[in-house]
């Protein structure tokens, strides 16, 4: 199956950013909402970044940061969904998308090498 992982993760980026306009505004949520959207976000200028990599070791180094920050994507849900329960359902494709994301780049980061 082939897709465009680069759509893929711009997608992602934008239903980040539409979750992230619907979480109420309060003195926690605002810190963990500015989180969330750097780190979804990242993901998808990071592979931008790898997929115009000039080395293998600059493409393993970026696809590492797509893979860490998909993870921390996660911890914000999670975060966020603590702050407000009521989004948990909203959260949750959002939260499996991101875990799909992460298991994809750390299968590219191990298959790409070391050097």
């Amino acid at each position: 199956m082939e897709y465009d992982l680069e759509e893929r993760t711009a997608r992602f980026g934008e239903a980040i950013i539409d979750f992230a306009k619907r979480v109420p505004k309060s003195t926690v949520t605002v810190p963990l909402i500015g989180q969330l959207v750097r780190s979804g976000t990242s993901v998808g200028a990071n592979y931008c970044e790898a997929d115009d990599g000039v080395s293998k070791r600059d493409f393993r180094n970026k696809i590492g940061i797509c893979k860490k920050e998909a993870r921390e994507t996660k911890h914000w849900i999670r975060m966020i969904v603590s702050a407000v329960p009521e989004l948990k359902d909203e959260a949750r494709p959002l939260w499996q998308e991101a875990k799909e994301l992460h298991l994809i780049f750390v299968s590219i980061f191990r298959s790409a090498g070391s050097g």
